[in-house]
């Protein structure tokens, strides 16, 4: 061939080494590039066990761990942390004037004697406050009317933020409220998690804004220094009514949490309705991601009122996520495991704990304490759901008692510590929910919500079967390797 086509042949040289010489390049780029994020992993990494995977990885290959460590390997929203700390200026008087006022609604003690209380106040930097009424709304006939109620009853501004909104007849349904409550002169304002609201068409936007309704999408990739951040999620849901009635939980705006999804109904939710001094508490997070997502301080009611003066429940709001300075998630459920004396009850669809967690709960058993998890026999991700079976043997054998709960899909995040403290939130018991989502918990210290909460819990045992903790390895060597292999990718599930 090169003597009867020595042009063709030079050609195909020429272009065999210009080949050769752009991968050299390629890999060299690369290998530079998993260079200098090996030390960003390094300086960032939570663990020295996560600073040592990714370095291993990013200088062995860096192809396939450079892209993924600018998706998954940052563990700080660094882009929210430096607009906090730049809004200091404008949200320094309202955090300010909040603290002063809730002064009046603190509890007359903490009712914790062992400093719990304490912990939690200099852990969320929010006090606990008295006076609130506090209502246990149970799957979707509870939840979707009340919010509903409230939104028609509005007289000054809604604050509306979901991770999940959808186009269909619930979404829809929501969608005519507040236009007709913004025809009435109300403010609206709606914030989405826009990863979890893939999908949701610009016509369900522009229908809002037409109607003078702001809605905004979190926008974690804000800034240049963020664009290939998508690890980190807005997981809380919470509608706010004229700064004196709130709604917060698990349920999302989607047919699914109405019974829409044929394959996983019935569909079981919790959430809360909270009057009282605490509204304002659950109103701050809103205010900070808002100014976060707009650049705009919102102008709200930040004077708390009491339901019922002296009286009433205690709440404490917990809000959570990768722009604290600690890990208020994780040390949060730490604390409260650890203030367990009697029984402890755990209902989460994803039970993906760390290391700490786990040993938390190894001693909880062992000190004596009734320890139960529930978690959804029917599960939306199968990963998440074979990495939970992992935690089932070494639990068990201290006595953690493990129920699946076999009705339908049970999406509920509730605890409830011995017989006065009950939490519903946002937040599951996994990584993701413990460090790179942005969630809401609400405490509620109270022996009468309690016991409707601890009531709520028997219902679902009745509808569960309790899991013995030899039933993974009874499953056979191909499902326990599922299981190992699924439990490796938990930090990112």
């Amino acid at each position: 061939m090169k003597r009867r086509f020595p042009r063709l042949a030079a050609k195909a040289s020429y272009v065999r080494k210009r080949k050769k010489r752009f991968l050299a390049l390629f890999l060299t780029v690369a290998h530079v590039l998993g260079a200098l994020s090996s030390v960003q992993a390094i300086m960032t990494a939570r663990t020295a066990q996560g600073a040592t995977a990714w370095v291993v990885a990013l200088n062995s290959i860096p192809v396939l761990s450079v892209p993924a460590y600018w998706v998954f390997g940052r563990t700080k929203f660094e882009g929210y942390v430096s607009a906090r700390r730049g809004s200091d200026g404008r949200s320094s008087a309202v955090v300010s004037t909040l603290r002063e006022e809730f002064n009046a609604a603190r509890p007359p003690a903490p009712s914790s004697g062992n400093g719990e209380a304490r912990i939690l106040e200099r852990l969320t930097k929010l006090p606990s406050t008295s006076g609130n009424e506090v209502q246990l709304l149970r799957n979707s006939e509870q939840i979707f009317p009340s919010i509903f109620e409230g939104i028609d009853a509005a007289k000054s501004y809604i604050l509306v933020q979901f991770y999940i909104v959808r186009d269909d007849d619930l979404g829809r349904q929501i969608k005519d409220r507040l236009v007709a409550a913004a025809g009435r002169g109300v403010g609206v304002h709606f914030l989405y998690d826009e990863i979890g609201s893939y999908g949701l068409p610009d016509a369900y936007r522009d229908e809002l804004q037409r109607a003078s309704i702001e809605i905004l999408p979190f926008n974690s990739r804000k800034g240049w220094t963020n664009r290939f951040q998508v690890n980190f999620r807005n997981h809380r849901k919470v509608v706010i009514v004229d700064g004196r009635v709130a709604w917060t939980g698990g349920a999302n705006i989607g047919d699914e949490y109405s019974g829409g999804d044929k394959d996983l109904s019935p569909w079981h939710d919790t959430m809360v309705r909270v009057q009282g001094p605490a509204v304002q508490a659950i109103q701050l997070p809103f205010f900070e991601d808002w100014l976060w997502s707009s650049d705009k301080e919102l102008k709200l009611e930040w004077r708390p009122a009491a339901v019922s003066a002296g009286t009433g429940q205690t709440v404490q709001c917990i809000p959570s996520g990768p722009a604290d300075s600690l890990e208020t998630c994780t040390l949060y459920f730490l604390s409260l495991v650890n203030s367990a004396r009697s029984r402890l009850w755990i209902a989460t669809p994803y039970f993906v704990p760390d290391e700490q967690i786990v040993s938390a709960l190894e001693l909880a058993a062992l000190r004596g304490v009734e320890v139960r998890i529930l978690v959804t026999d029917k599960c939306d991700s199968p990963l998440v759901d074979l990495s939970g079976w992992a935690y089932v043997e070494r639990l068990g054998r201290v006595g953690v008692r493990f129920y699946r709960h076999c009705e339908g899909f049970m999406h509920q995040k509730v605890t409830l510590v011995d017989s006065d403290i009950a939490t519903v939130g946002s937040a599951n018991i996994d990584n993701r929910s413990f460090r790179l989502n942005f969630e809401l918990t609400v405490q509620v210290e109270d022996r009468g919500f309690a016991a409707q909460v601890a009531e709520m819990f028997e219902k679902d045992f009745k509808k569960s079967r309790v899991v013995g903790f030899k039933e993974p390895t009874e499953r056979g060597t191909q499902f326990l390797m599922k299981v190992r292999a699924a439990n490796l990718l938990s930090p990112i599930q």
